[in-house]
């Protein structure tokens, strides 16, 4: 009778374990799919966002084209606002997140670190995608409004990853003391604006077609990446004269 107990308390603790790992799986399951649909109505919020603005959308018709009630839309997001900005901070969020992985690698010098962020910069963000002629449609309307604020602020924190960088590398005199820290982070990013976000100027200048992804990934943007470290290195490194 001992022996028959024991078998059965073992098979209802067995038993008891494997409910709860179908349970664990399952859950895992229904977080994934529920990442997965988020993520879903973001790209799609973000297309129709850069073909119309903030103004000319609706998340009536943002949640028909995802294929979504309103309800799961609202559930997510909010609102319209909540929605606009979870794209925004998306992008910026994970690009944040690697540019402080580089600045807190204590392995790497202050300029190996800027080198590292200009090439990480310009592979993410010198692309003819929704998202950058998003941020172009948004940030060059003459209104100001307290989205496009929070927008700014959102974008200044990759802003405030570089000025660390710089600042780190002033202190430890890798870079030059009197080197105009606003207009190398200006340089940087303007220089991807100008591109990016002047595609018919920019199209002449260098006498192809911007828009032409192709000649953008093989052409553009390793000549970007050698253009700004080789200007800014010899702008920045301490045993450069910056005063003539």
């Amino acid at each position: 009778m001992l022996i028959i107990k024991r078998l059965t308390q073992d098979c209802n603790e067995m038993t008891h374990s494997i409910n709860r790992l179908i349970n664990f799986v399952q859950e895992k399951e229904m977080d994934k799919d529920k990442i997965d649909k988020k993520d879903h109505i973001l790209d799609v919020a973000e297309r129709v966002f850069s073909d119309l603005g903030f103004d000319g959308a609706s998340t009536r018709m943002i949640s028909g084209e995802a294929g979504v009630n309103m309800a799961m839309l609202n559930y997510y997001f909010g609102s319209k606002e909540g929605l606009f900005l979870a794209i925004f901070e998306r992008k910026i969020a994970s690009f944040q997140t690697l540019l402080q992985n580089i600045g807190n690698d204590e392995s790497m010098s202050s300029w190996d670190k800027l080198a590292k962020c200009i090439d990480n910069y310009v592979e993410r963000i010198i692309v003819n995608n929704c998202f950058q002629k998003l941020i172009n449609r948004e940030l060059t309307m003459s209104k100001r409004s307290e989205l496009t604020d929070k927008i700014t602020q959102i974008l200044m924190l990759n802003v405030v990853e570089i000025k660390k960088i710089l600042d780190d590398g002033i202190k430890n005199k890798i870079f030059a003391k009197d080197i105009d820290v606003q207009l190398v982070i200006a340089t940087i990013f303007g220089t991807k604006n100008y591109i990016v976000n002047t595609p018919n100027i920019s199209s002449l200048l260098l006498g192809h077609d911007i828009r032409d992804e192709k000649y953008l990934e093989e052409k553009i943007k390793p000549r970007v990446k050698v253009y700004m470290k080789r200007l800014l290195k010899a702008y920045l490194m301490n045993d450069n004269d910056n005063s003539k």
